[in-house]
């Protein structure tokens, strides 16, 4: 029987439940930061290390992963690690001490590390199932589900200040999530035709000391670029318009303002746009878009061209990182952990990075090194050689 329409939605919606899940969960519990600073009486580098936990954890899942992938499949993992992090809220809730919620969080960023590959999978074998684009708007959901989290703490914090009932009605919502997503959740793909692998890994058969292609070290080399810019955007950006462009600071939100609702309205297009020109151009166009605009604003000086470069970095950023994951997927679950694990790299050394550079000069030249980075992902994604698309193949 052909797959319709109708097949593919119902299972688009069951994956980009997990991508809003994992979105809602992360959102819960850090809106409750403050809180949780005010019961461990917490300084601001005890603060950065409880974020950091969860970086960490993420990066240690990178080993489990791929044999987790074998033994369970991606959909039982999905299921299993949301399952862990549904049980991550209440058991922070009742941690009595520091070290104990440090030890939450570091399991936490574990579980986020394999539904993060997991999910990932099952959006790349939704798209090779339904011949149809889908990894741009799962990952739309995924900022979906954070501003979900976000009201939701807004909506219990106005009834109660007790962190333990908000993650008990959180802990429920995930639960029920979950349990509407699990039936319609893809089986795992098999493994992609040699053909479609890349001729130059096949034929030299290259491997690196962790065992990984050739074409998984360049994705995760992109990946990393990628996240760079993505978490220095998110961590800079306001500081940049304040101290560099002298924003007031009614405007200095606006700099994660742009970015985020760029990124998410690239998202929630960003497959038609890959339909039409193909992965490997929406990666290279966006991310040296990005890196041009960005350095284009950092030229020009001033509040406004800031705003537009942040922009451009927004909208030329918001798919390369689903088209990177659905290349990964074609590579192996060993390079789809590896990928996700660089990027995850990215995220945590990027911001620190930046603030590096920026102590060594100054911030106009740290945000310089975010507009190389994104025109080095550019340069990495050259050496991969993206699936093409054919247009939208669902029978109606």
């Amino acid at each position: 029987m052909l797959p319709t329409l109708g097949d593919f939605r119902r299972d688009q919606l069951a994956t980009a439940t997990l991508f809003f899940f994992l979105g809602f969960q992360y959102a819960t519990w850090a809106s409750r930061l403050p809180a949780l600073k005010d019961r461990f009486d917490l300084g601001g580098t005890e603060v950065g290390l409880l974020l950091m936990a969860a970086g960490v954890g993420a990066a240690v899942s990178f080993p489990l992963v791929a044999p987790l992938m074998r033994r369970l499949g991606a959909r039982r993992l999905a299921l299993w690690s949301a399952l862990a992090l549904v049980a991550v809220l209440p058991v922070l809730a009742a941690a009595g001490s520091y070290p104990l919620a440090l030890l939450v969080i570091f399991v936490d960023g574990v579980a986020v590390g394999c539904l993060n590959v997991a999910m990932n999978a099952q959006g790349a074998a939704l798209e090779s199932h339904y011949g149809r684009a889908a990894m741009a708007q799962l990952h739309a959901t995924f900022s979906g589900g954070s501003l979900g989290g976000a009201l939701l703490a807004s909506g219990v914090n106005t009834v109660t200040h007790s962190v333990t009932a908000h993650f008990a009605v959180a802990a429920a919502a995930g639960v029920l999530l979950l349990a509407g997503s699990r039936p319609r959740v893809l089986t795992d793909a098999p493994a992609p035709p040699a053909g479609e692998r890349s001729a130059e890994d096949g034929k030299k058969g290259l491997r690196s000391l962790t065992g990984a292609s050739r074409t998984a070290l360049v994705l995760g080399g992109a990946m990393v670029f990628g996240t760079v810019v993505e978490g220095a955007m998110n961590d800079w950006s306001a500081l940049y318009l304040t101290e560099e462009t002298g924003a007031s600071g009614r405007l200095a939100p606006l700099g994660i303002a742009v970015v985020s609702v760029m990124m998410v309205l690239a998202r929630l297009l960003g497959d038609g746009w890959r339909n039409r020109w193909g992965d490997a151009r929406m990666v290279r166009v966006g991310s040296t878009m990005a890196g041009t605009g960005l350095a284009l604003a950092l030229l020009a000086g001033g509040t406004w061209p800031a705003l537009v470069g942040f922009a451009c970095v927004g909208l030329g950023m918001a798919t390369v990182t689903p088209c990177l994951y659905v290349a990964a997927a074609a590579e192996g679950p060993g390079a789809l952990a590896l990928v996700a694990a660089m990027g995850t790299t990215g995220l945590l050394a990027g911001p620190a990075l930046i603030g590096f550079v920026a102590g060594l000069t100054d911030l106009t030249v740290g945000m310089t090194v975010v507009a190389v980075s994104a025109v080095l992902v550019a340069v990495c994604s050259m050496r991969v050689r993206f699936k093409e698309r054919e247009g939208e193949a669902v029978p109606h």
